[in-house]
């Protein structure tokens, strides 16, 4: 062993495997070796030669192993690359994503918030109202993408009586805010202005739930909201 590490291990392992291929190919008859693969050969040979004989097959092993080694670190490198690569564009996606979902959101708000906005005075004043006036003044109030599921919320807590007052708790009108008098922030005509109580009831499920089919969802699953 004393030669293997005066040569230094590396270079034996490599020199022997060279040696062993050079030494195949003159048994077999191989000619046309040019002059410099000749001395390389007769060098690697030298140095297989100065390896004891019972540890030539061990440094051979070695040098495979050693192959075997780098070729797995480097594969592991490249797996590694991809990975993080492949992780880089999957965030930067989400990251698209993640902003169009929030823009898409911001933009439903604004519109909703742009239609709970219009005064109630846009509605001409009536000493009473039908069930389908009523309705009318929501649809333009929350709008059709909403209007379903605010009106499904109205049905169970109010019939679209304007007027409804709970014995029990006293809530009022057609969203039956609590106390009622919480809609004269958005007009003093609140006992007697569906419109008035649209737009609270819509301000109200935005702030509360997000919007009114989120607010819905909430209702469903505790019968109030």
């Amino acid at each position: 062993m004393s030669r293997i590490s005066v040569r230094g291990f590396a270079v034996a392992s490599a020199t022997a495997v060279t040696a062993v291929g050079a030494v195949t190919g003159v048994a077999s008859g191989s000619t046309g070796q040019s002059s410099s693969d000749a001395g390389a050969t007769a060098s690697d040979l030298m140095l297989l030669a100065d390896i004891p004989t019972g540890q030539q097959a061990q440094v051979q092993t070695a040098s495979l192993t050693q192959q075997a080694d780098a070729q797995a670190i480097a594969a592991d490198v490249s797996a590694k690359k991809d990975a993080e690569e492949s992780a880089r564009k999957q965030a930067a996606a989400d990251a698209i994503a993640k902003q169009k979902a929030q823009e898409k959101a911001k933009a439903r708000k604004e519109e909703a918030a742009g239609r709970a906005s219009r005064g109630a005075s846009s509605f001409p004043v009536q000493s009473s109202y039908t069930v389908a006036q009523i309705q009318s003044m929501a649809h333009q109030i929350v709008g059709a993408n909403q209007f379903q599921c605010f009106s499904n919320i109205v049905d169970h807590e109010s019939s679209w009586n304007y007027r409804a007052v709970n014995a029990g708790s006293g809530a009022y009108g057609l969203v039956q805010a609590l106390p009622g008098s919480k809609m004269s922030s958005v007009g003093s005509d609140w006992q007697t202005n569906p419109a008035t109580q649209i737009k609270w009831g819509l301000n109200y499920m935005n702030q509360s739930y997000g919007s009114p089919c989120q607010a819905w969802s909430f209702w469903q699953a505790n019968h109030w909201y």
